[in-house]
């Protein structure tokens, strides 16, 4: 399931921000983003970057949803993770579950491999987190649910008629 709007909670937001910002210093990488497959950003840990962070989500994404596609026509589930190799610059993709992505940016300051053991524990933290925010925003969801039809027809009947010349 991916969200279409993110709602979290201050002690969800901490969790996630520690985990970001420990991944950063054990990595010694330069940005470490989380975003969801639909391109949104959810937190940056890392200072201000050079260009725009909303586009670069939302390429992200399209990244990650065109492997996905690409795995499934060699044979594949789809690829947990995705490694693009710059001449100074690199980014490594870890999928984390709920169609929830990290992404981090490094340098030659620090190492492919050191950078794939830390995104490795990162992932598996923020599954956890992740995992029960979602069952927050579900069980949130329920209590705004308990609408009936009758509501609902109302409550179109009423924005259509907003629109009306």
């Amino acid at each position: 399931m991916v969200r279409a709007e993110w709602a979290i909670f201050e002690e969800d937001y901490w969790a996630i921000n520690n985990v970001l910002e420990d991944l950063l210093k054990s990595s010694q990488c330069r940005n470490v983003i989380l975003i969801d497959r639909t391109g949104q950003l959810i937190s940056q840990c890392g200072p201000d970057v050079e260009f725009d962070l909303t586009s670069f989500s939302s390429l992200c994404a399209a990244d990650f949803e065109a492997n996905y596609q690409l795995a499934k026509l060699i044979g594949e589930k789809d690829f947990s993770t995705l490694y693009h190799q710059g001449a100074k610059d690199s980014m490594y993709l870890g999928k984390i579950g709920q169609g929830v992505v990290l992404v981090v940016l490094f340098d030659r300051s620090t190492t492919l491999g050191l950078v794939r053991l830390r995104v490795k524990r990162a992932v598996e933290e923020l599954d956890v987190i992740i995992a029960k925010l979602f069952e927050k925003l579900e069980y949130r969801n329920e209590e705004y649910d308990a609408f009936d039809d009758g509501f609902t027809r109302e409550v179109e009947a009423e924005i259509d008629s907003l629109f009306v010349d």
